[in-house]
């Protein structure tokens, strides 16, 4: 399946800086509550916890706290937003410990954010018992974020999903609409089942 591609339109093309990063911050409140009160875990789901789910039905449940969440978003302090069919979003604020000598976030922080919303968008494309790892990730820095910048979102597409093989795109933008950051994935597709 070929995914229609919009990644690159800016969040924040069509209200202030200002109002959308409020916007991001209440959107993060909401799913971290939510996720609370379900009692959220990190860890790894058991394969009875995720029997008869597609993928995008066990990244629905992650994000409502149902599922565990992976434990790298604890590690790096990011957060799923949204899920839907083909697209993950998910949200970071830079933090000093994973900056770099010269001030700005390492180059490693920005792929695990960017590897984190492409896999995840593969993820969501996948019926029951498939599974996926990457083959391929190809990352452009575009521009430094350091610890002044309050909150970005890495925004995940898939491009194709085969039977085999999937291809997705994903940006790290902030809420001013500036880019950070983009890249590339290609997935392995495989039977997830024992």
């Amino acid at each position: 399946m070929t995914m229609p591609n919009s990644l690159h339109t800016s969040p924040a093309s069509e209200t202030s800086p200002e109002t959308t990063l409020a916007r991001w911050r209440a959107q993060a409140a909401q799913v971290l509550a939510t996720s609370q009160a379900a009692g959220s875990i990190v860890g790894v789901a058991t394969p009875e916890q995720i029997r008869g789910k597609t993928g995008l039905q066990m990244m629905q449940a992650m994000l409502k706290g149902e599922l565990p969440r992976a434990s790298i978003s604890e590690t790096m302090d990011f957060h799923f937003i949204e899920v839907s069919f083909g697209q993950a979003i998910l949200q970071a604020a830079p933090h000093p410990r994973c900056l770099n000598p010269l001030g700005g976030m390492h180059g490693g922080w920005y792929c695990t954010l960017l590897d984190s919303a492409l896999g995840c968008a593969v993820h969501t494309t996948l019926p029951e018992g498939r599974a996926y790892t990457t083959l391929e990730l190809k990352v452009n820095l575009v521009r430094a974020i350091t610890s002044s910048v309050p909150l970005v979102r890495a925004i995940g597409k898939v491009i194709h999903v085969g039977k085999q093989v999937a291809t997705a795109e994903a940006s790290i933008i902030g809420h001013d609409g500036k880019l950070y950051a983009h890249a590339t994935t290609t997935c392995l597709v495989f039977d997830g089942r024992g």
